[in-house]
C-alpha cells in the first residue's frame, strides 16, 4: 500500500482570546505559496570547551508556523481583522490575543499550538508581478504544542516505543 501524503483536507481552528474567543475554521489556503508551513526548531544548543570537550544543552524555543490564504477569502479577512487589532498604533486600544490552533490533518493525526501570538501579516493587499493578488501569509509563534506523534491517529505505535516498555 502507497503512503497517502497527500495534504488536501487539512483544516485549522483559530482561536484568539479577545477578538475570536469562539474561534472559527481556517480551510481556504492559497495554492501559490506553502498553505501551512511549521519552521523547523533547535531543541539544543552545542559548543566546544578549550580543551575540545563537547558540551549540549537544552533550549526553549518557540515554534512559529505561518499560513497561507487565498486573498479576499474568509479567513484572509478573519486574520487581517485579527492583525489589525493586535497591531500598535496611536489612539488605538490593543487587544493582546493569546492565540490557540489545532491543526487536524487529513490522517487524523491532530496537534494543539497554544499561548501563541500574531506576530506578522500584511496591514493591506498586494499585487503579484503576474497580475493576481498576492496570497496572505499570517505568521505566528507559540509557547506549546501538544497532539498525537506522527502515526499514533493511524493506531501505529513504534516499535521503539513498544520495546521500551519491556527493557
Amino acid at each position: 500500500m502507497a503512503n497517502d501524503i497527500s495534504g488536501n483536507g487539512l483544516i485549522l481552528t483559530l482561536k484568539a482570546s479577545k477578538t475570536f474567543p469562539v474561534g472559527f475554521v481556517v480551510s481556504q489556503f492559497a495554492d501559490d505559496s506553502d498553505p501551512f508551513d511549521v519552521s523547523e526548531i533547535n531543541v539544543a544548543e552545542s559548543a566546544m570547551g578549550v580543551n575540545g570537550d563537547l558540551v549540549v544543552w537544552s533550549k526553549a524555543v518557540p515554534t512559529n508556523i505561518k499560513i497561507s490564504l487565498i486573498p479576499g477569502s474568509v479567513d484572509d479577512i478573519n486574520l487581517s481583522i485579527l492583525l489589525e487589532n493586535n497591531r500598535v498604533g496611536k489612539g488605538k486600544i490593543l487587544r493582546r490575543d493569546e492565540i490557540t490552533m489545532v491543526a487536524v490533518y487529513p490522517s487524523g493525526r491532530m496537534v494543539t499550538l497554544s499561548k501563541g501570538a500574531l506576530v506578522s501579516g500584511p496591514p493591506f493587499p498586494g499585487v503579484a508581478g503576474s497580475g493576481r493578488m498576492k496570497s496572505n501569509s499570517y505568521a505566528f509563534t507559540f509557547e506549546n504544542v501538544t497532539g498525537s506523534p506522527v502515526g499514533t491517529a493511524l493506531g501505529i505505535v513504534s516499535a521503539a516505543n513498544g520495546l521500551g516498555a519491556l527493557l
